[in-house]
């Protein structure tokens, strides 16, 4: 028997274009065997719908859209369709009084057979954790006492698991109690850096716990913060990949299952870390603009390396022809600035333009005179040349239509070295994610793939704002190695400052560190919304207060 991996790109609301996506690699499989297809974890509505979800109209239209899909593939014959969706069951009751639970709403995925939907099964484990907020949105199968699904098709059984139902025992030995010979995952996990290789180990084991041969189906694509990596695969009862689909490219993966149940298909490799990362900062970019009508982006160009980051990801995800770089140099721009800003966009092949800020710089000093009359210039002089930056790409950006992909990376939002309505300013906060020492090391690794596009003496300069004289990062900041190892112990895997100590690192540098992380709350809230690429990003799964008195 052939069952069909659907890894789809699917778009949170968009249900009519998700459904025909659905039923095209239906077909498509069909067309090539395939008796059993699978779609990922909510193919209807695309993942994370959120509070569409309390919304009577978003519900009627997914039930609506699940009915029509059934009828629409009833001339498949034989064909067996597992979709993940939203389902509600009973009245829907009033939302002004009655809980979420009481109204029973699901995380579901359905059989849809003969043209009919035959059966739905409800998701039992709902993860409420980094990313994830299921439990505001859907009640557990397992608390409302649903039965495991299992059904029939070429000779074989199968068990339809949701997600985070295969990270734990229950729901894949209930399924296999059921009679399962072979267990069905539809999911939507969001992207992080090497959890590709943590699903496959944890899916492995279940497999192996189990006796059953497990098969993955995954969502690709970003949507808003989170990015869905694909890379579906297939597993024997040994827990052996014998299958996987590409990472962050939609695919249908047809996989083999012979007398003994066991899978067999292509075997895509799966990319390395760097390459993890630049699939995901690609993929996120280029979605969020396609996904929401954007012409084209604005980069301000800066002959640094992090707006050079910034710049060739946009290329490799929009192409040269749907990317603007913007160079505005002030009074403390050097000259190898400007050179290796003409340098990297003449590379690229993208269009280029300098504005000074000077003029504009001057007539704002001015016009402040009479107000810092008596006062030295500090940070405010160099939030101003910021600012103007920033003003003038939000011009640009309104005048065109094209958004402004801002240029700050994780070490300095984590620390408050960026500038509100300045640096700040724009639309998409591409390397939001990204440490300054995996920068440097995702512009080597890029390089290493084919041209060199970006300038070396990009990378081998010392970091600089530029908006003093003979500036460089290290006069405010800490070494970024060491920057960069304690926010990932503090903020990424919630060590204690005790904890970093004892680690090694000099208790003075961990408390400048922690306190600035802190401190820059308010300035992190106002920031646009950027690519997730670890396991911990400041965003959806860092949620502290703004006002906190709380320092350890």
């Amino acid at each position: 028997m052939k069952v069909a991996l659907a890894q789809i790109n699917a778009t949170v609301g968009d249900i009519a274009g998700n459904s025909r996506r659905v039923a095209d690699a239906a077909r498509a499989a069909h067309a090539e065997g395939a008796t059993v297809v699978l779609a990922p974890e909510l193919a209807l509505t695309g993942y994370p719908p959120e509070d569409l979800l309390l919304r009577p109209a978003f519900m009627q239209a997914c039930a609506d859209a699940l009915a029509a899909l059934a009828a629409e593939l009833a001339d498949c014959e034989g064909l067996h369709l597992i979709v993940g969706h939203p389902h509600q069951f009973g009245e829907r009751g009033d939302v002004r009084t009655k809980s979420m639970a009481v109204q029973r709403r699901f995380n579901a995925a359905s059989l849809l057979a003969g043209g009919k939907v035959q059966a739905t099964y409800c998701k039992r484990e709902l993860p409420n954790y980094q990313v994830f907020d299921e439990r505001r949105y859907f009640a557990s199968g397992r608390d409302e006492g649903l039965p495991p699904l299992v059904f029939e098709a070429g000779g074989l059984r199968l068990g339809v698991l949701i997600c985070e139902d295969a990270w734990f025992d229950e729901p894949a030995e209930l399924a296999r109690q059921a009679g399962a010979q072979v267990l069905c995952v539809v999911n939507a996990s969001p992207f992080h850096v090497e959890k590709a290789e943590e699903r496959e180990e944890r899916m492995a084991q279940r497999a192996r716990e189990s006796g059953l041969p497990l098969l993955y189906s995954h969502l690709v694509g970003g949507q808003d913060e989170v990015v869905f990596d694909g890379a579906s695969f297939a597993l024997d009862a040994t827990g052996q990949i014998r299958a996987r689909a590409p990472s962050f490219e939609e695919a249908l993966l047809v996989v083999d299952l012979d007398a003994h149940a066991s899978p067999h298909g292509p075997l895509a490799p799966l990319p390395g870390p760097e390459a993890q990362a630049w699939g995901a900062l690609v993929t996120g970019v280029r979605d969020y603009l396609g996904k929401n009508g954007f012409p084209g982006a604005i980069i301000g160009l800066s002959g640094g390396i992090d707006s050079a980051l910034v710049l060739a990801v946009a290329v490799d995800a929009l192409g040269a022809d749907r990317v603007r770089a913007v160079m505005m140099p002030s009074p403390y721009t050097a000259d190898i600035s400007w050179i290796d800003a003409r340098d990297m966009a003449a590379r690229l092949g993208v269009r280029y333009d300098e504005i000074a800020i000077a003029p504009i710089f001057d007539a704002f000093r001015a016009g402040l005179a009479p107000q810092f009359a008596g006062l030295a210039e500090d940070t405010t002089e160099e939030n101003l040349q910021a600012r103007i930056r920033g003003t003038l790409l939000m011009a640009l950006s309104n005048k065109t239509g094209a958004i402004v992909l801002t240029t700050g990376n994780k070490s300095e939002m984590a620390t408050g070295y960026c500038t509100l309505y300045g640096d700040m300013a724009g639309g998409f906060a591409v390397i939001k994610d990204v440490a300054k020492t995996l920068v440097y090391r995702l512009a080597r690794w890029r390089n290493a793939q084919g041209p060199e596009i970006i300038p070396e003496r990009i990378i081998t300069r010392a970091p600089s704002a530029e908006l003093r004289p003979d500036q460089t990062d290290q006069d405010s900041l800490p070494p970024y190695e060491m920057l960069d190892a304690i926010l990932a112990r503090y903020m990424e895997d919630d060590q204690s400052i005790e904890e970093i100590v004892a680690a090694g690192h000099a208790r003075a540098d961990v408390e400048r560190v922690t306190r600035l992380i802190k401190l820059n709350e308010y300035k992190r809230r106002q920031a646009p919304v950027g690519i997730r690429i670890t396991h911990r990003a400041f965003g959806r799964d860092w949620r502290y207060p703004i006002t906190s008195k709380f320092r350890a």
